[in-house]
Formats: C-alpha cells, structure tokens, sequence
C-alpha cells in the first residue's frame, strides 16, 4: 500500500524466549490476533520493523530481546467502516471507474483507533456503495492519502480493476502530485531535490525523522515567493515517493519549518492558523481505464489563502 500519511497506530512489543527463531509474519499475526496473510501484507508494506530497521521480508527470523513496531494505521479484523450520508463530500470528478474529491483540513481520510467514523472513507461510502469491494477492507478504494491536516486533491478507485492500476502507478511513481507550503525561512536555490530516508523516530514512535534506517524518499521543491519579514517562503512541492509526514520532515530537516505544523514546525507570530500550511493542490496521472492522461487542480483552501492576504504582496516572486 502506498502512503501518503496519516492517523497511525504505533505498537512497541520485546520479543520474549517463546517467539525466538520464529518467523516475522508468524510474530505479528500472534500479536495482532490476524491472519497470517494480513500479517504479509503489514511486513511488505513496510509497516512492521525490528529495532530501527524497516523489515518487508516475512521469512525474516526473530531474536529474543528483539523490539517489533507496528506501525499500522487499522488493526486486521475491525468491523467495516459504516456509510455516513450526513458527512460532507467535495467531488472534482466521477466517473465509472475513479472519483476526484478535495479534501478539507481536519478530516481522517480512512477509519483508525481513535477516529472510528467521520472519515472520508464513511462520507465515499454513503455517495458511492460499490467502493466496499474495491481494495482493502477498512480503507476501501483508497490508494493514497493525505495527512488529516492536509487539505486538497485525492484520487479513489470505483472498480478493482481501477485500483489495482492506480496502486501500481504510484508505486512506479507515476501519479504527478504537487503540493503548496508555507515555510520559515528561504531557500538559497529557486529549485531543488531533498533525497533523505524517513522512518520512525526512535525517541517518538509517533513521530517520523530522517534515519538511515528509513524507507527511501524524494521531495522535489521549487520557490514560489518570499517575504523578508518575516523570513518566510512559499514553495511549490512535488513527491516521488509518499512516506508518512515525507513532506514535513524533509523540510524542516533543513530548517524550513511548515507553518502551523504543530508536529514538526511552528507558528507564524501575528497570525493564527489552526492547521499546517500545506495543500494538494495539483494531481495529474493516466486514467485507469481509457488511458488518457487527466489533471486537476484545487485551489487553496480559504484558511490558507487569508494568511497569504494578510501577509501582504510578497518581496519576491518566481514564475
């Protein structure tokens, strides 16, 4: 499953005397109550890892006094999500096969412990039944996500066949996403590439760092517009691959704190903004079913572009 981000449910279990020598898939089948096959699926996911190594191989022996994370954001075997006709639901664009929505800031993208309805998940299901077949069970048809602070654009697949296809495109980084984000601080290039790996920080579980021990990930930026003061910049994203919290974490590991983000950045003085400045504002990729290549846009949401206005005509501005 490719991600994108989301609400997570982080378990730290030590391997005792009994589970030494036992296989990896074996070990979180036993301490999730799953299936064998759920527990392959979490292992290749990269969602299971042995101390601060991200482990995908299920054959993969265990040691005693080993650490096993699961880093799962639904536990195998939960009731399916419920349709909730009463939620809001933006769609951009439907067809037989896909669905387009925009989503606002502030709503979970698929049911996890904590947050069990109000999703965007409950609010598809109610407007469009069918996607129950479609993928996996608690997160039907959804092939990637967006943080629950993170508003804008996210593509849903109808049909099996339409997920399968999309699933894979984006594995094969095929899906073009562009994303705007307020930062502290400026770029001394107009233009560039961070390539760190992302992993679960081992002093916060809930938290995500740069860590060798990481999952391979790639953030392309470019400068939109700068103030001098304060000393901010409005960049202009787009991803390669969709680690959790990617986005965030490559940017302020260089100093380039998201504004709003109260995990890894910090607030803007004089103006208030209950979220991260951060939007999907762009999606692009080749139709799953006739093969055309489809675009849209999203413009930002309007907490995002008051902060914009009240900051007043930028220093500088890049086309």
């Amino acid at each position: 499953m490719f991600r994108a981000g989301g609400p997570m449910s982080v378990e730290v279990h030590a391997v005792g005397a009994p589970l030494e020598g036992e296989r990896l898939d074996r070990v979180v089948s036993m301490l999730l109550g799953c299936s064998r096959s759920e527990a392959s699926s979490l292992i290749a996911a990269g969602e299971v890892s042995l101390g601060d190594e991200v482990v995908t191989t299920k054959s993969r022996r265990v040691t005693e006094g080993d650490t096993v994370t699961l880093d799962h954001e639904v536990s195998p075997g939960q009731r399916p999500p419920a349709a909730q006709a009463e939620l809001g639901l933006t769609v951009v664009f439907s067809d037989d096969s896909i669905v387009v929505v925009d989503k606002p800031a502030g709503v979970v993208v698929h049911p996890a412990p904590g947050h069990a309805d109000g999703t965007l998940v409950n609010a598809l299901l109610a407007r469009y039944p069918e996607l129950v077949d479609v993928g996996e069970s608690q997160r039907p048809g959804i092939v990637h996500r967006l943080d629950r602070d993170t508003s804008g654009l996210m593509v849903v697949a109808r049909t099996q066949a339409a997920y399968t296809t999309l699933v894979a495109a984006m594995s094969e980084h095929r899906v073009d996403r562009r994303y705007v984000a307020l930062v502290h601080g400026r770029p001394e290039t107009t233009q560039g590439t961070i390539e760190a790996p992302v992993g679960r920080s081992r002093r916060d579980p809930m938290r995500m760092t740069i860590t060798q021990a990481g999952r391979d990930a790639v953030t392309h930026y470019s400068l939109s517009a700068s103030w001098n003061e304060p000393a901010i910049s409005l960049l202009g994203l787009a991803l390669e691959t969709g680690r959790t919290h990617q986005i965030r974490v490559h940017l302020a590991s260089l100093g380039w704190y998201v504004v709003g983000d109260p995990t890894y950045g910090r607030p803007l003085a004089g103006h208030v903004l209950s979220r991260p400045f951060l939007h999907a504002a762009q999606l692009a990729f080749v139709h799953p079913e006739h093969g055309e290549h489809v675009s849209f846009e999203s413009a930002l949401a309007p907490e995002l572009e008051a902060l914009l206005q009240a900051l007043g005509p930028p220093d500088e501005v890049r086309s």
